[in-house]
């Protein structure tokens, strides 16, 4: 398959990397309006052609597929133009600006029978697939709570708030494992340096008691990338900074037995072993980019498709508008 890749700044060297590794791709050409992201990409990739327009690559009737990997607020334009040019479309999260742009896309993807893959890249790491094989298989029991910290010093957006760089993370995570839409969401956050909310809480109540809570800051003087999963049975420790063992399943839990009133609750706390399941080792971007060709070639729908990116944008666009109400709760 012949890609064309928009966009060779923080990102898109990872995607031109992996993609000319890959036996049944190569990238034939890399559009980027900086000068000098230009010279980098010519300098490591002195075979394919590069240029400062983007229509080049979308018009190109030798590329197949094209890979969006600009910000947001390109996103739209450039893979609607790519779609009315027949070509299948990888595009970086988040999906789009707003909804309604998400819904556009989708339908002329669906009219011309073109596949929208969003680059969720965290769905295809060891570690998230281990999770949602251990809730598949019931080991954590009925699901009470998903509480992740995804917080560090920059690197700060120019155009979007720190939820909508580092939440879709979380969300697209949260999407595929709760495997629910949320009812309400409510969120919190504050602007400190560049007129965007540079710290942010947010939480999510979905259907049968379960409740998120995502923490996204460029302030803090960590890096933390910590992912708490509770469960009536057992509870699981994500922590993705970890070298070795990433994930860690505790049989910790609570058993409450009832006598006759509700003052009389008998409350036992569990504690069991503590086991680090084995993990895939894989690059995550690798194996997704991978899964698109074949999604491609096979003409199967992705499940990380454009329905599943505007899934996450509904949950960005309610989180802004609680945001701009001081955190009053927004019914999806």
């Amino acid at each position: 398959m012949n890609f064309g890749v928009i966009g060779y700044g923080y990102w898109g060297p990872n995607i031109v990397r992996n993609l000319t590794s890959l036996e049944d791709s190569q990238v034939l050409a890399i559009a980027d309006m900086s000068p000098s992201a230009r010279a980098r990409a010519q300098k490591a990739y002195p075979g394919i052609r590069v240029t400062a327009d983007a229509a080049d690559v979308i018009q190109s009737t030798d590329i197949d597929a094209v890979a969006v990997i600009s910000p947001v607020w390109t996103h739209y334009e450039l893979a609607k133009a790519a779609l009315e040019n027949g070509k299948h479309v990888f595009v970086e999260k988040p999906f789009t600006s707003n909804a309604i742009q998400g819904e556009t896309l989708i339908n002329l993807a669906r009219q011309k029978n073109l596949t929208i893959m969003v680059d969720h890249t965290f769905l295809f790491t060891g570690a998230v697939k281990k999770i949602s094989q251990l809730l598949g298989e019931g080991t954590l029991g009925k699901l009470y709570y998903y509480d992740s910290s995804r917080i560090n010093l920059g690197l700060f957006q120019h155009d979007i708030n720190v939820l909508w760089d580092l939440a879709p993370h979380d969300l697209s995570i949260m999407d595929y494992l709760i495997n629910t839409s949320p009812e309400a969401i409510v969120a919190t956050g504050q602007k400190h340096l560049n007129g965007y909310e540079d710290v942010a809480y947010m939480t999510l109540y979905f259907p049968e008691k379960v409740i998120a809570h995502i923490n996204v800051n460029w302030l803090s003087p960590v890096k933390v990338r910590t992912t708490l999963i509770g469960g009536e049975k057992r509870m699981l420790v994500w922590n993705d900074l970890e070298a070795d063992e990433k994930v860690k399943v505790y049989d910790k839990g609570v058993n409450i037995t009832n006598r006759e009133g509700v003052y009389e609750l008998l409350v036992n706390y569990r504690s069991g072993d503590m086991w680090a399941p084995q993990l895939e080792q894989v690059e995550a971007l690798r194996e997704e980019l991978s899964y698109f060709v074949d999604c491609v070639s096979a003409g199967k729908e992705p499940f990380n498709d454009g329905c599943a990116g505007l899934r996450v944008v509904r949950m960005l666009e309610a989180a802004s508008e609680s945001l701009g109400k001081k955190g009053s709760l927004v019914y999806l």
